[in-house]
């Protein structure tokens, strides 16, 4: 065993109204920090890397886009690009286009396993605003790694699901105000800490180490469900505790599974309503046609074909009010 001055890696976690409290965090930390800073938020492929220039104007810590490779220094911010994972791998910093993670690309768990796997006790993870729960798993890592754990209290967060997630997976993670997590990074960062050899961890080392494309797919660790994975179709392993995967990667918590599921059934149900509204529109044309031509019998059979599509049209209209509204652009 060794001691070392401080916790020298912090990563952090932010996404539907986490920008404001992200930039307050930032900007109360001081310019001679010692610990790297590496960012996640959730954000769209097509968003561009305006991110790191806004927080780059937030605080007195340089601020960029992380560079594959590039090796992670003190005082420095590293920011996630958009539909790259960011992840910590031998002291440096790492992208991958690898599998989705709780149906995110940038991910917060995949930075928070990979941090806790390289850096141990060394290691603070800050969970800001955001919805649903990425991020929680990770968390619930470092903290078995000896790392230190804060999030937002989520009664000041404009979208508590992510740091209450985070709270309920751990055991002692600190509840604080964006603007007091700052000073509890700095105390953190000066206070010695114990390091010792590298626990291992299989499961989180192969899931990493996937993304890494450092070995091929495998199958997960872990009871093979009924389940199907809802970005590839494929078959879902569950492990502990409540981690679904399929063969690809794809990684999802119950949570986050649940809610993409939600939306291929509402994009399904989208769909069938535009094809039976295209069939009931097709078979008015054929009543039409059929009564031109005096074919009444015939006309009276497209009739009934077509009320009853109406009908089932109606149906789905009912049942999509309930799960959602209209589709968004994906």
């Amino acid at each position: 065993m060794d001691e070392h001055p401080g916790r020298d890696l912090v990563v952090i976690a932010a996404s539907a109204g986490g920008i404001e409290p992200l930039r307050t965090l930032l900007g109360r930390l001081p310019s001679r920090l010692q610990a790297a800073l590496l960012v996640v938020v959730h954000i769209s492929p097509r968003g561009g890397s305006a991110l790191s220039g806004i927080l780059n104007r937030s605080g007195p810590l340089p601020c960029s886009a992380a560079r594959d490779g590039e090796p992670l220094q003190p005082g420095r911010v590293y920011v996630a690009r958009p539909d790259h994972h960011l992840l910590v791998h031998r002291q440096t910093a790492r992208l991958s286009r690898g599998p989705r993670h709780n149906g995110m690309r940038p991910a917060a768990d995949p930075l928070f396993l990979s941090a806790a796997i390289d850096a141990g006790p060394r290691t603070i993870g800050v969970v800001l605003s955001g919805t649903l729960d990425d991020g929680a798993t990770g968390s619930a890592a470092i903290e078995r790694y000896g790392g230190a754990v804060a999030v937002q209290d989520p009664d000041e967060s404009a979208f508590s699901g992510m740091p209450s997630a985070a709270l309920a997976a751990t055991t002692g993670a600190q509840v604080l105000p964006a603007a007091k997590i700052a000073d509890w990074i700095v105390t953190h960062s000066r206070s010695p800490v114990v390091t010792h050899e590298p626990r291992r961890d299989p499961e989180l080392e192969r899931e990493i180490a996937l993304l890494l494309r450092q070995e091929a797919i495998g199958t997960p660790v872990g009871n093979l469900t009924a389940f199907t994975c809802p970005e590839c179709s494929g078959p879902i392993y569950e492990g502990p505790p409540e981690r679904y995967e399929c063969r690809v990667g794809h990684a999802w918590s119950a949570q986050s599974m649940i809610e993409s599921q939600g939306e291929s059934v509402e994009r399904a149900l989208w769909m069938a309503i535009l094809r039976l509204e295209e069939r009931a529109r097709l078979l008015d044309r054929m009543v039409r046609s059929a009564r031109d031509r005096g074919q009444n019998h015939t006309a009276r059979r497209f009739e009934e074909d077509r009320d009853g599509t109406r009908e089932a049209l109606e149906t789905l209209r009912a049942l999509q009010q309930q799960i959602g509204g209209a589709p968004t652009a994906s």
